[in-house]
C-alpha cells in the first residue's frame, strides 16, 4: 500500500495480510504505554513517598508540592531547550494523531513525559505516548513491513495506543471515525477502520492484562429509565460543564502566547512549574497529576467535600490544565478534563441530591471533555466509561445537543500551526 492509497478500502486478502502486523503493533503499543507508565509510577513513588518518608516530611504539605512542581518545570524546561529533540512537539499544537517524530526526538520526549507524569503536572499521557509509540513503530514497520505506508503505520499505532489508554477498541473506532470518514476514498467506513481496530483491540486486551484500564470504573447503580427530572437535570449539568470547559478553551491561546512570549523554554516552562506549584498548594494533592486516580478518589469520597471545596478544586484544576498545556509541558488534555467534569458532576449532585450521582458525573464529564477534545463521539464514550453505565446514554444523547451548539462556533483548545507536507494525509478533510 502506498501513501496515496493507504486509506483506500483494502481487499479482503490485504486485510488478512495486514492483520498480523496490526496485532503486533497493537500489543507493542500497549507494552510501550505500560513501560512508560510504570517508569513514571516508579519516579512518582520516589519523589512523593520514598523521599518524604526518608526525610520525615509530609508530601501533602504546601512547600513540598511547590518545590516538586517548580523543580519539575525547571527540569523539563532545561530538557526542552538544550537536549537534542527538544522534548518533541509542543503538545499545545498537537492533535492525538500526528505525523511521526524522528527517532532522535524520542529520548527527550520520553524524559519530559515521565517527569511530567511523575511530578504531578496536570496533563494526561495520551499525546506524548502516541507520539512515542508512533515514532518507534513507524521505524520498525518501515524496516520489517516496508509494504505498509507510514500513514497507515501511524494510524494503526495510534489506534493500538488509544485502545490501550481507554481499555477498549471502541475508543479508537470513535476517534478514527472523525478522521477517515471525510477522506475521498469510497467504500464502507468499516472496511477502512478494520486494520486500525485490529490494532486497537490488541492494545486494549494487552493493557488490561498488564495494568487494567487507565480511567476509573466506579460502577454506580444503573439509573434505569430516566424521567423528565433526569433529562432536565442532565441538560443543565452538561451545559454548565460545557461552559466550564469553554472557559479553558477561550483562555488557552492567550496563555500560550504569554508563556511562549518569554521565548526560552527553560524560562517559561520553569515559570509554569512555579505557577502549578502555587496552584497545588491552593488546591491540595487532589488537584495534582493527570487526574485518573484522583477522579476515583473524588467520586469515592464525594460526601467529604463541601460545595465550596468542590468549586475551589474545579477552578484550581482548570487553571492548572490551562497553564500546564500552555507553558510547554508535554501531555494530553483529556484526562484532566475528565477529573474536572467529575468534580462538576459531584458539585451538581450536591446542589440537586435527587439527581443520580452517576448521571450527574457522566453529564459533567461529557460537558467538559466536549470543548477540550472537540469530539462529540469521544465525549459521549468517555462519559459512559467513567460511570460504567450505558443506561445514561439516552440522557447524554439529548444533553449533548445544546452543548454542541455552544461548542461548535468557538475556538478549539489547540494552537494551530502550518502542518508539514507529510501531515496532510493524516488530517481529516485534507485528503
Amino acid at each position: 500500500m502506498t501513501a496515496d492509497n493507504a486509506l483506500d478500502v483494502p481487499s479482503l486478502r490485504t486485510q488478512l495480510a495486514l492483520s498480523v502486523p496490526a496485532l503486533v503493533v497493537g500489543v507493542s503499543s500497549a507494552v510501550g504505554l505500560f513501560a512508560v507508565d510504570e517508569l513514571a509510577h516508579g519516579i512518582e513513588h520516589l519523589i512523593w513517598a520514598a523521599l518524604p518518608e526518608a526525610w520525615g516530611v509530609d508530601p501533602a504539605s504546601g512547600w513540598w508540592i511547590f518545590a516538586i512542581l517548580s523543580l519539575t518545570g525547571l527540569a523539563i524546561g532545561l530538557i526542552v531547550q538544550f537536549v537534542p529533540g527538544h522534548g518533541g512537539r509542543d503538545s499545545a499544537t498537537t492533535e492525538l494523531v500526528a505525523p511521526p517524530l524522528k527517532l532522535s526526538a524520542v529520548p527527550s520526549l520520553l524524559a519530559v513525559t515521565v517527569l511530567g507524569l511523575a511530578g504531578g503536572v496536570s496533563l494526561g499521557p495520551e499525546i506524548p505516548i502516541i507520539a512515542f509509540n508512533t515514532a518507534l513503530m513507524v521505524a520498525l514497520v518501515g524496516r520489517f513491513w516496508p509494504v505498509i505506508s507510514s500513514e497507515l503505520a501511524v494510524m494503526v499505532t495510534a489506534a493500538g495506543t488509544i485502545g490501550a489508554l481507554f481499555g477498549t477498541p471502541v475508543a479508537a473506532a470513535l476517534v478514527f471515525t472523525g478522521i477517515v470518514a471525510t477522506f475521498k476514498a469510497g467504500g464502507a467506513l468499516w472496511d477502512r477502520l478494520f486494520i486500525p481496530l485490529v490494532s486497537a483491540g490488541a492494545g486494549a486486551v494487552t493493557m488490561r492484562w498488564l495494568d487494567g484500564p487507565q480511567l476509573p470504573e466506579p460502577g454506580f447503580p444503573l439509573i434505569g429509565t430516566p424521567d423528565a427530572a433526569d433529562l432536565g437535570g442532565g441538560i443543565a449539568v452538561t451545559v454548565v460543564a460545557t461552559l466550564v470547559g469553554l472557559g479553558a478553551a477561550l483562555v488557552f491561546p492567550y496563555a500560550h502566547r504569554f508563556f511562549h512570549g518569554l521565548r526560552h523554554p527553560a524560562l517559561y516552562i520553569t515559570f509554569g512549574g512555579i505557577l502549578l506549584g502555587l496552584l497545588g498548594v491552593l488546591g491540595g494533592p487532589i488537584t495534582l497529576f493527570k487526574g485518573a486516580q484522583q477522579t476515583a478518589d473524588l467520586v469515592r469520597n464525594h460526601a467529604d467535600y463541601s460545595l465550596w471545596t468542590l468549586a475551589l478544586i474545579i477552578v484550581v484544576k482548570l487553571a492548572a490544565l490551562v497553564i500546564a498545556a500552555a507553558a510547554g509541558f508535554r501531555g494530553g488534555r483529556i484526562f484532566p478534563a475528565v477529573f474536572i467534569g467529575a468534580a462538576v458532576g459531584v458539585a451538581a449532585n450536591a446542589v440537586m441530591p435527587a439527581m443520580p450521582l452517576g448521571l450527574a458525573i457522566a453529564c459533567g464529564v461529557m460537558g467538559v471533555v466536549l470543548p477540550v477534545a472537540r469530539d462529540g463521539w469521544v465525549a459521549l464514550f468517555i462519559a459512559v466509561v467513567v460511570v460504567a453505565d450505558a443506561t445514561v446514554l439516552p440522557v447524554l444523547c439529548v444533553a449533548i445537543l445544546p452543548a454542541w451548539l455552544l461548542v461548535s462556533r468557538t475556538p478549539e483548545m489547540l494552537i494551530h500551526e502550518a502542518p508539514p507536507p507529510v501531515a496532510q494525509g493524516l488530517r481529516a478533510g485534507q485528503a
